[in-house]
């Protein structure tokens, strides 16, 4: 107790008597100016400070919470310190020393779904004052506080504060505050000030603002063409948007992709074919009166993956300072180092205020010169986009060696200016580039600024996958646990084509692939691209078709039309399918009908339970009052096996936004 015993003596020592009258005067300065700063922040309601933690806040809820962080030695310290000087001494010296007190300015920083609140104290003002007299109180800053101790009083105050509660250090003192100390003048009570508040940044998030595809009549147009697509951008995108509780956007609603998120267990492919095509028929779970019919493509798994030349596209522009932007892409992208072999290389190429190659190509065990260039890169600046490409693929080029992988991947917030204003231009660039067999992916990081119609673009005519990564989690899936099927292709320019048979299909309409739609005569001609798919990659496509004779068909057949002869056999339609390997020019073509007695496919209760979750945050019409429960009820009955919680996470969405939407 010694400590104590000093500061006793430091106390009778240096405490005046007391004046009564000096006291009285004080302690009634001390009370108006507390009126003041009362009515300041309760009596405007205009003026009101909103904080970080309750907007209803003030002074003495500041008080407890730095009370609450002092150390036991603290309080007994300040305490024994106040009863010596007042309440005249403790109101001021809290109120200037506060780490939330009603001075902090408000900024706003972007995050993933709104802004983010921070604080930090302003420059105090203070206030002139008389010389003081013989016998005055000191108040805050005076040479008689600070004779008390600094290292007890002052440090302790420090030591034992709470970052989360302190959203920076204390000020120092003001050279005005300093000057009065050594003149031996009391400080005055700073007087409030309007605090600044950043209004946050304008949403500019893009997505493809294609109609969902209509219901058509198989006698007036039998024939479905389409890509398949691979990607998975949109499930992550409406689980960011859910989890931060929010209803996607509907551009954001992809079905295929949401369905192709998901794994099935669908027949593997024999013999040299890199794919095998499975069909299945059921009954469509949200309408009574329809079918389903459900085909499922499953790629083939090489025995030995090639080795691959990867060049990471970085976006380094100010946009991606945050954290779930460029702090997570190198955290993904230290994840997928550790799946690449002695036979695979690296470069790095950025781009911001100018473009540039941070990493030569680099053999892929290197990994510590790998991380430290990730490590070193830093956001700033705006996008130069267009330069970036050309680099990328320059190295890739560079790069490349017969029989090995060439890729760009691109990772970006999606603020991506090209710099290419002409989106043909874009393509035909795109195009050039993947015709010399560099295929082109892209990352998708962070919400806000999402340009997610660009990042589509972009992948699709690169020949790539488009992927959205919002969690550590996610990278784990796209570029560990799938990196094969992400990064190797085995075959290109997949299309997919269904003529249905008017004679027992009187209506059809595919579920999804809105961006994905070619024309009838596309499917034959090979210099028409289309989607890839990768080494063990599956693709699922949901066609809804109402049989002829149903109640349920929602047009009416055509009065001067010719009635289709019955058919003698039982094929709802004919399946078509053309694909190049990697590499080649001339596609090959599959093809199998579609028989109406076909068993569901193993797992098609879950993907329809997804297909009619995406209908319904679509707002379609065409399920009538198919309900979130019930999508909810067909996939717990349908989960099957679940090794990492993919479906129940999907499960979880449901209910989230079940509750959002009411």
């Amino acid at each position: 107790m010694s400590e104590f015993d000093d500061l006793k003596r430091a106390l009778d020592a240096a405490t005046p008597d007391p004046d009564a009258t000096r006291k009285a005067e004080n302690f009634s300065l001390a009370l108006e100016n507390f009126d003041d700063l009362q009515f300041s922040r309760q009596g405007k309601a205009d003026d009101a400070r909103l904080t970080s933690e309750d907007p209803k806040t003030g002074l003495f809820r500041g008080v407890r919470n730095m009370i609450a962080h002092f150390s036991t030695k603290g309080i007994l310290t300040a305490s024994t310190a106040l009863a010596a000087l007042g309440l005249v001494v403790f109101v001021p010296v809290l109120w200037d020393n506060l780490p939330n007190g009603p001075d902090l300015i408000v900024t706003e920083q972007s995050g993933p779904q709104g802004g983010l609140l921070s604080a930090t104290p302003p420059p105090v003002e203070v206030e002139e004052a008389e010389p003081r007299a013989e016998g005055d109180v000191a108040l805050a800053g005076s040479a008689e506080i600070g004779a008390l101790s600094d290292d007890v009083a002052v440090t302790e105050f420090h030591a034992d504060i709470d970052t989360s509660v302190a959203a920076s250090p204390m000020p120092a003192p003001s050279p005005m505050a300093k000057s009065r100390v050594a003149a031996g003048a009391p400080a005055q009570l700073a007087k409030p000030q309007r605090d600044m508040i950043v209004a946050p940044e304008a949403n500019t998030e893009a997505f493809s603002e294609a109609e969902a595809n209509p219901l058509k009549v198989t006698a007036e147009e039998p024939v479905s063409t389409f890509s398949i697509d691979v990607d998975t951008a949109s499930w992550s995108i409406i689980r960011n948007s859910l989890t931060y509780g929010n209803l996607p956007p509907e551009g954001a609603v992809r079905i295929e992709e949401m369905v192709n998120y998901f794994s099935y267990d669908y027949p593997a492919p024999t013999g040299d074919q890199p794919f095998k095509a499975s069909i299945g028929v059921s009954d469509t779970p949200w309408k009574d009166g329809t079918q389903i019919v459900h085909i499922g493509l499953q790629g083939t798994m090489p025995a030995e993956r090639p080795a691959m030349n990867l060049v990471f596209l970085i976006d380094t522009s100010g946009s991606m300072d945050q954290p779930n932007k460029l702090p997570l892409l190198k955290q993904s992208f230290r994840l997928m180092l550790g799946q690449l072999t002695e036979n695979d290389s690296v470069s790095i190429v950025t781009y911001a205020g100018s473009a540039g190659r941070v990493l030569d190509p680099t053999p892929a065990t290197d990994r510590d010169t790998i991380l430290a260039a990730l490590d070193n890169l830093h956001a700033g600046g705006g996008t130069a986009g267009q330069a970036g490409l050309q680099q990328a693929y320059a190295t890739a080029k560079e790069m490349a060696e017969e029989g090995e992988v060439s890729r760009v991947i691109l990772a970006t917030d999606g603020d991506f200016n090209i710099g290419i204003h002409d989106p043909d231009e874009l393509e035909t660039y795109i195009a050039k580039e993947r015709d010399s067999g560099t295929y082109l992916s892209v990352l998708g990081f962070g919400r806000g600024n999402l340009d997610d119609a660009t990042m589509q673009a972009l992948a699709q005519t690169g020949n790539g996958m488009a992927a959205y990564i919002d969690t550590l989690a996610e990278a784990q899936k796209v570029l560990v646990d799938q990196l094969t099927g992400a990064l190797v292709p085995i075959a290109d320019d997949v299309k997919i084509q269904v003529e249905f048979n008017p004679a027992l299909v009187a209506e059809y309409r595919l579920i999804g692939y809105e961006t994905r739609a070619l024309n009838r005569e596309d499917f034959n001609n090979d210099k028409v691209d289309a989607g890839e798919i990768g080494a063990g990659h599956q693709v699922t496509a949901i066609y809804e078709i109402t049989p002829v004779g149903s109640d349920a068909r929602l047009t009416d057949p055509l009065r001067y039309g010719t009635a289709p002869e019955p058919a003698n056999s039982n094929e709802l339609g004919f399946l078509r399918l053309r694909y190049k390997a990697p590499g080649a020019d001339e596609s090959q073509l599959i093809e199998t009908p579609i028989l109406a007695d076909m068993p569901p496919l193993p797992d098609a209760n879950f993907a329809l339970a997804i297909a009619g979750f995406g209908q319904i945050l679509r707002g379609s019409d065409l399920i009538g009052d198919w309900s979130f429960g019930e999508a909810i009820t067909l996939a717990q009955g349908a989960k099957g096996a679940d090794p990492y919680g993919y479906r129940q996470e999907a499960i979880t969405l449901m209910r989230l936004a079940e509750s959002l939407s009411r």
